[in-house]
């Protein structure tokens, strides 16, 4: 009984996690309308503490943290959902397009993946990201086109099952082409499935743009983001200016909750539904 009592406890939406990613997303959108240029440098505020005059304090350069929070966050989020539609789009492709596929040719397109996916993740995003540049869109791109893999084998595995039912043979006997059978027939079966990992790949996106940034090996130093921004902040605790990397190392953190709970919610509702199935 308790045990029926906790999972329908762990069922409940998660309307915090819904309200604060909400507040971060409109906050990104419009509080930098409102709020100082964040890439102004006040020579004269350098390394400020937080008060009644810069609500976050300032780095190094004198620039408003409050104001490079909600621009970095605009960033952040951007390539963390722009990388997210990318990876999916070539995921459903690649995954389906495998599933439909002759034996020989799936082994081989399986095989592709397992190769790629014992190439540390960082290491490909590097490689790509030399080819489109070290741009907002160029690392999107970049982050994209190298975290599609678990994801295509996940939709691989999910067409197969439902291309061994009768309406999908049906369809193709009747003329319907691979993205009639994809619309119809595919997609409405997996996308429950990889919608956690859709979730997640926003958070990881997030992550590795953050990781590459903090390395000094993604985006510029004038693009500010949040990973951009503590990377500014290495030495913030020998300087005792622990709001640097303290208040963009929070919003990261409350992202990453967020998108977490949303994602298991997601997860454990797909696999409620498929129970009562």
């Amino acid at each position: 009984m308790s045990s029926e009592k906790h999972i329908m406890k762990r069922k409940k939406v998660p309307f915090l996690s819904f309200a604060l990613l909400s507040v971060l997303i409109m906050g990104c959108v419009f509080v930098p309308f409102f709020c100082k240029d964040a890439s102004y440098m006040d020579l004269m505020n350098c390394s400020r503490a937080p008060g009644r005059e810069f609500f976050f304090g300032t780095d190094t350069m004198g620039r408003d943290l409050f104001s490079c929070i909600w621009h970095g966050g605009r960033v952040s989020l951007t390539i963390g959902f722009l990388s997210a539609a990318i990876s999916a789009v070539i995921a459903v492709l690649y995954g389906t397009a495998s599933a439909l596929s002759p034996a020989w040719l799936d082994r081989l397109l399986m095989r592709l993946v397992d190769v790629l996916l014992s190439v540390p993740s960082l290491l490909l995003v590097l490689f790509v990201q030399a080819v489109f540049g070290k741009n907002i869109i160029g690392m999107s791109v970049a982050i994209g086109l190298c975290g599609w893999f678990s994801m295509a084998k996940i939709v691989r595995t999910q067409a197969k099952t439902v291309k061994e039912s009768g309406f999908v043979t049906a369809s193709q006997c009747m003329g319907g082409g691979f993205f009639h059978v994809l619309y119809w027939h595919l997609a409405p079966n997996f996308l429950p499935s990889i919608l956690f990992m859709i979730i997640m790949s926003v958070r990881t996106a997030i992550a590795e743009e953050s990781t590459l940034s903090f390395l000094g090996l993604g985006l510029p130093i004038e693009t500010i983001s949040w990973g951009s921004m503590l990377a500014l902040a290495q030495n913030a605790f020998v300087m005792r200016a622990w709001w640097m990397i303290l208040i963009p190392g929070l919003f990261l953190i409350l992202l990453f909750l967020c998108l977490t709970e949303i994602g298991s919610w997601c997860q454990e509702r797909m696999n409620h539904k498929k129970r009562q199935m």
